[in-house]
């Protein structure tokens, strides 16, 4: 082809500056040459509108008529003849042998050639266009500029990038000869155009000129030029090349203008402001520096997203050149304060960026906080000096400056947004030294190694100031300058950066270690507090803030396990007269003071309501722990938080109600703070249900009530706890749900019909409202992830029997004949109704996923009939049993005839499986409970299923061996000389010695007689000695006439069955047990009812007999081998003693021997004493499993008093059972908490795992505990004992006053 036209020429060029017109952002944006080259191209690949640019289409038609012909040549001889084959290989390959062949041919080498020098000469005349045109334009420039005398607008800021602009490629010679122009041997108009000219070529290829080292050298020297047309023009060729330019480069123009900044200090030594004269940042000297400083400002923040991506070297270089400007002439800042002092460059930074955003960023990550730490420590330590050296000369010349400082403040805020500021006091450079070096300090405070570089020695100090010393320092001067707001405008004040420093080290466990969990720092803070509760004057500008700032604090320390330890058990406060107590006392004792406002020295504005709150709110970390509210219970911190909401709520309902149109009154204000107090108190009253015995005290307050409908209205709102909180209301939820009075609360404030509610909206209506966008998945799970939170809700409320029988109790189930489709169940007989007891087909018809919602009530029945009393309940109102087996017979391949085989489907699997496991009693190795799943193959289900009693056999296990008669025992020997023994101490010792013996080397010899005789020999020891008798001796005639007309409930009566077969499965009773187990059944519940008061109480379990079966009563029964006399015997002498108020839950049921209050309460001591006190030794000695519970929402209290009311029945095999009662007897009552523990450390694996699952609530309540001896722990508990039965024993010989 032949060399195009003139006119060709022209259009060629007229369509390429189209082209790089609509692609110019793309060019622009290039780094470099080369990235604008790679930008091309990829072109077509990176812009959808490549095929419609006219310079596209033209070189596509012009492909076409040069290589037409030979394309379609090239094709015709591939496809036929020789190249048949190719076209069988496949149609690409026939496209890549056409391309190459014609890149081949000479046609195609010509119109490369000719298309070529074209396009050569198209680029040189656009290149030569594109210079006349800029030489026009920088003389056009050049006459406006001598012209304009225009005010000087800053134009070093980075924001004028690169980005923006656009420039023509420049040659390596007119960069000589610019460099040439930019020395400074030249004038100051030659070297401005140079500027200009640097200014409009592209950084990239400045940067890379062979003359870049003389370039950068003149350019540092025009930075020093007094003349800000040239300092500025350099400034904004810097910021285009720092956003601009590969990080090796901008570390060069980084360091060159650091080094050029500390130049212009060394050369003009400019002197710090006095009292009576400011800097003034216009003048020409200091506003060249603040340029030239803010530059290097704005790329020291943003240099920490890239520098990860070189070398570090060049980052160390950017690091190190900065400390290296910031140390400068620090030996004149060290002066005393009469001498000498000269600006630094810290002044100017501060200045700048106040609160070190800087140091900040380079401290986030790891990569440069090493680097940092190292340089600080081994070059640059004395920058640590400095800003420690301007805090500590800030504390000591507080005094001085209280008043000036305060009015300061403000006023700098203010200002620091002014552009119309421009002078600046010396204090005011001070304070902005001192809030830059805080912040700075703060953030080494942090981490480890920036806590290694203290102690460090200053100036006039004799010792190093170590982290505890500068933590003091710190606090003293919030004490100086407190600000208890939190609003923007005070975020400068010292207290308020001071408090965020000490937030940060809260967060943080090693730094609040080793900064705040420190006696002198503690002693500090309640120095104030101290003085006041003596009665003393205190030097604090405004008490109050003060206060409210340190209870703060207090709070923070106080919610970490570390920090409760040290307020709870170290004794590092004096408090008068050099009697040293603990911080929790000084606290909880000035929390009550200001509650009935008995400190003289605070004024009545200063006890307001907010710093009352604050310390309550202190008190309120150490109480929600079972170890903080039990040193806090003496000083009855609850009486007095409810008296103080009893008199706010009688007071805000006498504030008059604002009439709307009125004048707003004094009183709309007073109402809303007295309302945002009785809040408070309610508040903090309600975190006492966080344990157990803080639940009875709330209970004691009466005030339950409100408190359970206040957290019921922030749950239903997904408030948070708390600021210190990390979980929510759900642990409350399910501590209170434990006891009869908190399930009512529950109730009554609607809560449960919420839960009711919202679980059915999920599981039956769903979202069906809501537009499809793709079809919703076939649940794959037995309950769908989308109800798993409901069921847990529900799991949790109905784990106690208490909750049970409160929200069941009495209430007979709707079985209606017809129900609507949106009629929704509000209470949990409701949902048994709809869910449980699906006996009609009117409720099959109701539900739209009969299977799945049956499915899910099936589960949760199966849940709560691992609780016998709730399964007996359940039965005797309901008779869940037969309504079962009712549904099985119906689900057969044949109804008419008995020979159908049952259908095995979902449902039919889950009854079959309730059935087993309500119908067998007996631990893991005396039961089997089917699985619910099915297996793959001929026979996916191998369990046989039964519509009638009895059960198939393959449901229970082989009995364990019971040694009924060892007499070879040492034990039975010991009972044996019993009666010869003068000392009945010593007897007790050498049995409980022996016991341990035996119990660690043969347990299975602890079995049938022996145990009996052990059991018999050693409570009738204990209650026949005046030490041991807790309880006075029972007065009980076996002959009364009132135990034949005692009648036994239905639920008594299902209980003797289950114990029946429970005993005749263990083959220890004999056919005509019934009557004898019966009779002992009206002896215990004739003496018991002797032993109870008589209540009005509202509760269900309160109103008749023991709410549920006495397990204890046939355990012993089953001891005794059905021995009734004996059973009755050692249960009469047991109840004397303190063991039965806790192993015995009918026992000590409204009993006579603990206050009215207490027992109308319905709350047992098993609950509010026994798991009160496994909690506390969890978390001590189990740590994961107490974290395991608070995540999923579930307490241990609920499991223990589950476990222990059954007497382990269904978890432990028959053995460990009586273990469990002999140690408690033997051992004493304490030994019933460390089992528990010792439990729980035995299924922390299994725990951890379901916690990890989100099902542990259904672990524990359907799994026995496999694998657990009694004998294996008893070592274990042994330890505890010595740990902890001062304290748990103690409390638990309380019980006759437990809430004082």
């Amino acid at each position: 082809m032949s060399q195009l036209s003139a006119g060709d020429g022209l259009e060629l060029q007229s369509l390429l500056r189209q082209l790089l017109r609509s692609i110019s952002d793309r060019i622009s944006g290039a780094p470099s040459s080369e990235c604008a080259e790679e930008i091309l191209l990829h072109l077509e690949e990176t812009d959808k509108n490549f095929h419609n640019y006219e310079f596209v289409k033209y070189l596509r038609q012009y492909v076409e008529n040069s290589l037409g012909t030979v394309v379609e040549e090239e094709t015709k001889n591939l496809t036929t003849g020789d190249g048949q084959h190719a076209i069988c290989s496949g149609h690409d390959t026939l496209i890549h042998a056409v391309t190459r062949r014609t890149r081949e041919s000479t046609e195609y080498q010509q119109m490369m050639q000719t298309f070529k020098n074209s396009m050569t000469m198209v680029v040189e005349s656009l290149i030569n266009k594109f210079e006349e045109d800029q030489l026009k334009e920088e003389n056009n420039h050049e006459k406006q500029h001598s012209q304009s005398n225009s005010q000087y607008t800053d134009n070093c800021s980075d924001s004028d990038s690169s980005f923006n602009q656009s420039y023509a490629f420049i040659r390596q010679e007119q960069l000589q000869i610019l460099a040439e122009k930019l020395d400074s041997s030249r004038s100051k108009e030659v070297r401005w155009e140079a500027l200009q000219a640097l200014c409009c070529a592209p950084p990239s290829d400045v940067l890379s000129c062979e003359s870049w080292s003389s370039l950068r050298r003149n350019l540092c020297a025009a930075l020093t030029e007094p003349d800000p047309n040239l300092s500025d023009n350099v400034l904004q060729f810097f910021a285009k090349s720092f956003s601009s330019s590969p990080f090796n480069v901008t570390r060069e123009i980084y360091t060159s203008l650091a080094k050029s900044v500390q130049s212009s200090f060394l050369t003009h030594k400019l002197r710090f402001p006095t009292d009576s004269v400011a800097i003034d940042i216009y003048r020409p000297e200091i506003s060249r520096l603040l340029k030239q400083i803010r530059l290097m400002n704005d790329f020291q923040r943003e240099v920490t997203t890239f520098w990860i991506r070189h070398p570090e070297k060049y980052m160390e270089e950017v690091i190190e050149c900065t400390f290296s400007l910031l140390s400068h002439h620090h030996e004149y800042g060290s002066t005393s304060p009469g001498t000498e002092k000269f600006l630094e460059p810290i002044h100017l930074l501060a200045l700048l960026d106040i609160k070190a955003i800087w140091f900040k960023k380079w401290m986030h990550g790891y990569y440069s906080r090493t680097v940092v730490l190292r340089l600080l420590e081994k070059k640059y330590k004395c920058l640590i000096v400095a800003a420690l050296q301007q805090c500590i000369q800030y504390s000591e010349s507080c005094e001085h400056l209280t008043n000036e400082t305060s009015n300061l403040q403000p006023e700098e805020q203010q200002n620091t947004v002014s552009v119309q500021r421009s002078l600046y006091s010396r204090k005011e450079l001070e304070y902005t030294f001192f809030v830059h070096s805080v912040c700075v300090l703060g953030k080494l405070l942090m981490y480890t190694n920036g806590r290694k570089l203290f102690p460090i020695k200053v100036r006039k100090r004799k010792d190093p100031v170590s982290l505890t010393d500068l933590v003091i320092i710190l606090i003293n001067i919030m004490y100086q300058h407190p600000s208890p707001h939190s609003d923007t405008s005070d975020s400068l004040s010292p207290s308020r950066l001071v408090m965020e420093v000490l937030w940060t080290l809260c967060e943080r466990t090693e730094s609040a270690a080793e900064c705040l969990y420190q006696s002198p720092v503690i002693e500090t803070l309640l120095v104030p507090v101290i003085a006041l509760l003596n009665d003393q004057q205190v030097n604090l500008k405004t008490p109050a803030a003060t206060l409210t700032l340190i209870a703060d604090v207090l709070a923070r320390i106080a919610n970490t396990d570390r920090g409760l330890a040290l307020f709870l058990n170290k004794k590092n406060l004096v408090m008068d007269y050099n009697d040293r107590t603990f911080a929790a006392h000084v606290i909880v004792q000035f929390t009550l003071r200001l509650l009935d406002k008995e400190l003289s020295s605070l004024s009545e504005s200063d006890t307001s309501h907010a710093l009352c709150g604050a310390f309550i709110f202190v008190c309120r970390q150490i109480y929600n722990t079972c170890e903080g509210l039990q040193v806090l219970r003496p000083y009855g911190l609850h009486k007095a938080v409810a008296a103080a909401w009893k008199k706010a709520s009688s007071l805000s309902e006498r504030v008059p109600t604002p009439v709307p149109g009125a004048a707003p009154r004094a009183s709309t204000q007073e109402l809303q703070d007295m309302l945002l107090w009785e809040e408070t108190l309610l508040d903090s009253l309600l975190n006492f249900v966080a344990t157990p015995k803080g639940l009875l005290l709330l209970q004691q307050t009466g005030a339950i009530n409100e408190c359970i409908s206040y957290m019921f209205s922030r749950f239903t709102k997904k408030l948070q706890v708390s600021r210190c909180e990390k979980f929510g209301y759900g642990v409350m939820v399910t501590q209170v749900a434990a006891t009869a009075p908190g399930v009512v609360a529950l109730h009554s404030s609607g809560f449960v019909q919420a839960v009711v509610i919202e679980l059915w909206s999920t599981l039956e209506c769903g979202s069906e409202d809501v537009r499809v966008v793709r079809p919703k998945p076939t649940p794959m799970d037995p309950i769908d992830r989308s109800c798993l939170k409901y069921f847990l809700s529900l799991v949790n409320l109905l784990s106690s029997s208490h909750s049970v029988w409160e929200l069941l109790g009495r209430q007979p189930l709707a079985n209606k004949s017809e129900y609507t489709l949106r009629e929704m169940p509000t209470s949990i007989p409701d949902l048994i109704d709809r869910l449980i007891a699906v006996d009609s087909d009117a409720k099959i018809h109701s539900l739209f996923h009969y299977e799945q919602s049956h499915t899910f009530g099936l589960r949760l029945l199966s849940v709560l009939c691992c609780n016998l009393d709730s399964f007996l309940l359940l039965e005797s109102q309901y008779s869940i049993c037969s309504m079962l087996l009712q549904s099985q017979r119906e689900n057969v391949t044949e109804t008419d005839t008995n020979k159908g085989e049952f259908i095995i489907d979902s449902l039919s699997v889950e009854r079959n499986h309730v059935l087993v496991r309500v119908c067998v009693v007996g631990g893991p190795s005396e039961r089997r409970l089917p699985p619910r799943a099915l297996q793959e193959g001929e026979h996916p289900y191998i369990w046989p299923m039964f519509s009638s009693y009895p059960l198939p056999h393959c449901y229970t296990l082989d009995p364990p061996s019971i040694h009924l008669n060892s007499q070879d025992c040492e034990i039975s020997a010991l009972l044996a000389a019993s009666d010869d023994t003068k000392s009945e101490e010593s007897w007790l010792e050498k049995c409980q010695r022996q016991y341990y013996k035996i119990m660690t080397s043969k347990p299975d010899i602890l079995t049938g007689n022996v145990l009996a005789d052990l059991l018999e020999k050693v409570v009738a020891h204990l209650s026949n000695s005046a030490t041991e008798c807790f309880f006075s001796p029972a007065q009980y005639k076996a002959e009364d006439k009132g135990v034949t007309s005692a009648v036994l409930s239905s639920v008594e009566q299902l209980g003797i069955n289950t114990c029946l077969r429970y005993g005749s499965y263990l083959q220890l009773l004999k056919d005509d047990a019934v009557h004898d187990l019966t009779l002992l059944m009206k002896h215990i519940k004739f003496f018991l009812s002797t032993q109870r008061v008589k209540t009005s109480s509202e509760f269900i379990t309160q109103q008749d007999e023991y709410p549920g079966h006495d397990w204890l009563a046939c355990t012993v029964f089953l001891i005794m081998a059905g021995d009734m006399e004996r059973s009755l015997c050692l249960l009469l002498n047991l109840s004397s003693l303190l063991t039965s108020a806790f192993i015995w839950p009918a026992r000590i049921h409204a009993s006579v021997h603990v206050p009215l209050e207490v027992a109308e309460s319905g709350i047992l001591p098993v609950y509010w004493c026994t798991a009160h006190y496994v909690e506390m030794l969890l978390k001590a000695q189990v740590p994961l499993v107490h974290s395991a519970f608070r995540m999923s929402g579930f307490t241990p209290s609920q499991m223990c008093i589950h476990w222990l009311a059954q007497c382990f029945w269904n978890y432990l095999d028959w053995t460990e059972i009586c273990h469990y009662i002999s140690t408690c007897v033997v051992m004493g009552p304490d030994y019933q908490v460390y089992t528990c523990v010792a439990i729980f450390k035995h299924l922390q694996p299994d725990i951890l795992q379901h916690t990890q699952d989100q099902e542990l609530q259904v672990f524990l309540k359907e799994q026995p505990i496999q694998g657990f001896k009694v004998s294996n722990y008893l070592k274990f508990m042994e330890g505890l004992e010595r740990s902890y039965r001062n304290i748990v024993l103690t409390d638990m010989t309380s019980i006759k006053n437990p809430v004082e």
